[in-house]
Formats: C-alpha cells, sequence, structure tokens
C-alpha cells in the first residue's frame, strides 16, 4: 500500500476532480484545506452575475432560449446533448462553474430518518447502507459552510436543526397558504433555503425577486460558484475551466490513474492523479464511466455490477395554481419555495403507491410565467385580449402548490450512450430511457387533489392543473448507486468503486432512492462524510505507480 499525499512528480495531482458543482466544490476545498493538492475539471465556465437574465426585460425570452434549463434547448458551447427521445422527462442540467446550482431555487431540506430505511419500513426499494444519524453531522456542516436560511422547530423533522440566518419572509401568499392548511390540520414549515438573508461580502441579502432560477442578482442565493469555491480556490485548489473530459484512464493493475481531456481549443490533455472523483451528476457520471473502456473494463469503469447508468430517478412534479380575490403581491420571491408540506412524505399504502410528496408554495414572478401555466388551452384562449384577461385576473392573486413525487428506482429507467448523437467534441452523447412508472402516476394524481383541495381552503375561486410534463426532469439521481455489496451497487457507503479502489463517485448518482425532497443537501452531506473517510484512510489506499 502506498500513502496517498503529495507525490514527487509535480505533474500529477493528488486529487483529481471531475465536475465543479455541489459535491465537486465540497470535495476540493474540504481535501485543499487539509493539505492535498487537488485538480478540478470543469466542463463550463465561470458565470458573471451580470449576464444573468433575471433583471433584463427581456428575461422571459432568455428563459425560453440561452438560458434555458435544459441544455438542449440552450445549446450553449458549454453543454452536452441529451438524447430524450425515450425519455417521459427531459432533465434539466448546467455545465458551468458551481454546475447547476447557479439556475437552482436554494430549496435546502434533508432527508428524514425513514428516507434511509424504506425497504426495512415499507417493504419497498433498498436501504440505504448508513443511517440519517450517520450523516445526520454533515448535514451541519454544510448548513454552516454553505449558509442557509430558515427557522428552527420544524415538527417534522428531527430536534435540533439550527441555520446561520433567519429565513426569507413567506409574504402574503405565504400566509394564504398556510391559511388553508391550518384549517385542514395540515403540516407546513418555512422553507429551509441556501439564501442570504444578511448581507456578506460582495452577497447582498435576499432582495425578493423571485428570478433564484434563473440566476440571483444580489449573489444571496448560495450557488455553490459563490458560496463554496472561492474559499477552495483560496485554499489551493486548481480549477481548469472548459475542459471537456473524454474518459477516466487506468494503468495495468486496474487503478484509475487520471483523466483524458478536450481544452477550449480542442487539443487533447492529460491529468494523472492518485485517486479520481467523479462528480458529473446523475447523468453526466454514468456516461463518462460508460465512455471509459478498456480490456480491463471493456462494459465501461466500475461497472461489474452491470448497474452503471441503471435506476435513473428524476423526482416527477405536478403544480396546481390558485387563483384568489386578495392582492397577495406573489410576484415577491424566494422561488423555490415560500413554505414547503411534509404531510404526505411518508408511505401510507392505503393511498394505493408506495411513498410520498413533498409541497412547496412557489410565487409566480411574472406575466410570462403565469401564462405558461396556461400553456395547455388552445392558443386563442390564452393569447391576444384573453391573454390579457388571464393576467388581470391572476398575476399577484396567484400561488402554486407544487408535489415533488419520490421516485423509486426502476432498471429500465437507465442512462446509456446514444448511438446516433455527440457532443461538439465528437464524444457520444447520453440517451435517457425513462418512463413515469404507474406508481408514480397514482401519486401525481392523488397530491393534485389534495392541491386542488388546500387551494380551496385557503380561499381560491379558480385552481388549475399546471402542464409540466414531459419538460421537468428536476432532479438526476440513482445511476451509481451506493451499498455494502459490490453485486448490487457500484460504489460503497463512502463513495468508493468497489472495482477500481482510487475511484469515487460522489454526487447525485449514488442515491438508492430519491426521497420527495430537493437532493442538494444530502449530496454535499454524502460527499463531505466521503472525504473525511477518505483522508482518514488514505495511508491505506492503493495508488497507481
Amino acid at each position: 500500500m502506498t500513502e496517498l499525499g503529495r507525490p514527487a512528480d509535480a505533474t500529477r495531482t493528488d486529487v483529481l476532480i471531475i465536475g465543479a458543482g455541489p459535491s465537486g466544490s465540497t470535495a476540493a476545498r474540504i481535501l485543499a484545506e487539509s493539505g492535498f493538492r487537488v485538480t478540478c475539471l470543469e466542463q463550463g465556465g465561470w458565470v458573471n452575475r451580470l449576464d444573468y437574465p433575471s433583471q433584463k426585460p427581456e428575461r422571459d425570452v432568455f428563459i425560453a432560449s440561452s438560458w434555458s434549463p435544459d441544455p438542449n434547448v440552450r445549446r450553449n458551447r458549454w453543454d452536452y446533448p441529451c438524447d430524450v427521445a425515450d425519455s417521459d422527462m427531459h432533465p434539466l442540467n448546467y455545465n458551468g462553474v458551481g454546475g447547476s446550482s447557479v439556475l437552482w431555487g436554494a430549496e435546502w431540506p434533508r432527508f428524514v430518518p425513514s428516507d434511509f430505511r424504506v425497504k426495512s419500513l415499507y417493504g419497498v426499494a433498498d436501504d440505504w447502507p448508513f443511517t440519517y444519524e450517520e450523516i445526520a453531522p454533515y448535514y451541519d456542516l454544510l448548513s454552516e459552510m454553505v449558509g442557509t436560511s430558515g427557522l428552527a422547530g420544524d415538527p417534522a423533522l428531527p430536534p435540533g436543526l439550527e441555520h446561520s440566518m433567519p429565513p426569507v419572509p413567506i409574504g402574503r401568499i405565504g400566509r394564504k397558504a398556510a391559511e388553508g392548511m391550518n384549517k385542514l390540520g395540515w403540516h407546513w414549515w418555512p422553507s429551509s433555503l441556501a439564501i442570504n438573508t444578511k448581507n456578506h461580502g460582495d452577497r447582498g441579502a435576499c432582495a425578493r425577486w423571485a428570478t433564484c432560477m434563473s440566476g440571483c442578482p444580489e449573489g444571496a442565493k448560495s450557488s455553490f460558484d459563490v458560496a463554496m469555491w472561492p474559499a477552495a480556490l483560496a485554499a489551493g485548489v486548481t480549477l481548469i475551466t472548459e475542459a471537456r473530459v473524454r474518459e477516466i484512464t487506468v494503468d495495468r493493475a486496474g487503478l484509475a490513474n487520471g483523466a483524458t481531456w478536450f481544452d477550449v481549443d480542442g487539443n487533447e490533455q492529460h491529468t494523472r492523479a492518485s485517486a479520481v472523483v467523479v462528480c458529473g451528476n446523475g447523468i453526466g457520471t454514468p456516461r463518462l464511466l460508460q465512455l471509459s473502456t478498456s480490456n480491463l473494463f471493456p462494459d465501461g469503469l466500475a461497472n461489474s455490477s452491470g448497474l452503471v447508468g441503471k435506476r435513473l430517478m428524476m423526482h416527477p412534479y405536478v403544480g396546481v395554481v390558485g387563483v384568489y380575490e386578495e392582492a397577495l403581491e406573489s410576484w415577491l420571491g424566494p422561488f423555490g419555495s415560500v413554505l414547503q408540506s411534509l404531510q404526505f412524505a411518508e408511505t401510507d399504502l392505503e393511498r394505493g403507491f408506495a411513498r410520498g410528496a413533498k409541497w412547496c408554495a412557489n410565487p409566480i414572478p411574472g406575466p410570462m410565467e403565469l401564462l405558461m401555466r396556461y400553456s395547455d388551452l388552445p392558443l386563442a384562449e390564452r393569447t391576444g385580449a384573453a391573454g390579457q384577461a388571464i393576467v388581470e385576473r391572476a398575476l399577484g392573486r396567484s400561488f402554486e402548490w407544487g408535489a415533488e413525487i419520490e421516485d423509486l428506482p426502476d432498471e429500465n429507467n437507465a442512462v446509456t450512450l446514444s448511438p446516433d448523437l455527440v457532443d461538439g467534441s465528437g464524444i457520444p452523447a447520453p440517451k435517457l430511457t425513462y418512463r413515469i412508472s404507474e406508481d408514480s402516476r397514482r401519486n401525481m394524481q392523488w397530491n393534485l387533489e389534495r392541491m386542488h383541495e388546500a387551494h380551496r381552503a385557503a380561499g381560491a375561486v379558480e385552481t388549475k392543473e399546471i402542464p409540466y410534463l414531459p419538460a421537468i426532469g428536476w432532479h438526476l439521481l440513482g445511476t451509481a448507486r451506493c451499498g455494502d455489496d459490490p453485486a448490487t451497487s457500484v460504489v460503497d457507503g463512502y463513495g468508493r468503486s468497489h472495482d477500481v479502489p482510487n475511484l469515487f463517485v460522489l454526487d447525485g448518482s449514488v442515491f438508492v432512492t430519491s426521497s420527495s425532497v430537493n437532493p442538494t443537501p444530502t449530496i454535499v452531506a454524502f460527499a463531505a462524510r466521503a472525504v473525511e473517510h477518505m483522508m482518514e484512510t488514505a495511508s491505506d489506499q492503493r495508488i497507481p505507480a
């Protein structure tokens, strides 16, 4: 065994991280602050806050084109396309420093304890290889590192959860949503958010633009380019942007020894490393592992289980707009959600489906986003005078209840390499094969009925279901799952490959089940726990010669 330490050869890094999103930046910072030499390769580049479309008059045009969260619509030179011909849902993904957190809503919920034990408790899917209690300290650590706002005391969560800042105001829509939930006796609580409610350095406090998902003009939203990368760079991480990785390379002993990549000019480069960490998300990671074939790994790297790319989970989402007589100022943020409900997050088999859903109450920032929610109407009923009537009736007087459905793992839902589509470097694109299960459809319909009920209880004069599908695949999870058995998992409970002992996966690919809550806090908590273990066991780590 050779110690994982700084090699004498200065052309090789201790740890090579692929992907500069939430998990990659978290791993990079912790490793660098502990003295390791770290290089990170990121396919995209830096986004300037001034370039966000959020405060531009033509924002709605941009978010439907060059700033769309769908890479197949956006077609940025940093992107890779996705073959979605056989998918019920289209992935939302952003390549750049900070990853998809650049365009996220900054919701910061953690899993509840039962989410890690659904097999033991309910007889579905599988248990995770660790418990809530084991990962809880890392939830706390990342909340402190990122800076989160919220209100302690949520009865749906374990006690003792704190935030460094007070919550963003729930506003009139939050109070209206809570009014309906109170009448029904259903749970609600102000959302936990990775959003500053106090000024911090050059980052302002939340100004409630409600444009979180097209970039925060104030820098209040803790996308990981502003919340994690400055500290990582200060600790000495080498970040190489516009680096498109073609494959992870291995030596004759089957150890990962670096990665081959194309630079911004299309020149092929290779970076050597003692250990490789993949943080490419639930689509990018299985794509890269499948691209990384060799005589030792003809079916793709780390794929002896055959599960690389299998069990893709994407969190189907449904929503209901409620229109009210009162002025609700419902263009005010945050967006994400102003409050959430876990009333229906746990399993109740009497409902006719296996798992649950997390609800969130969302603003509707402007007239185009309002009309999008009526896009299933005939054109004549949502344009011209008819469209103006919708805006006059509902803008500022409506909000959305949304339900994020727990997506159970299914081996038929998969990421493979497209036989037809390639990216700008000629590398095969990922192909998604994904069907929404009948269980999920029953879950969606049941929650739609409850959301109509919640709006009516709050006094809505009109309710309408939102035609989201097939466009929304919010989260990309499960395609390199963790577990204790190498026959039924790709990595162990610390993200280490069962097949390649110096290869790690630390993104949402490792998820065993998806919960119904937003995954980023769990992704980065997993990464922090894994990196700590990596450092604790560094003296026993096998590395390439």
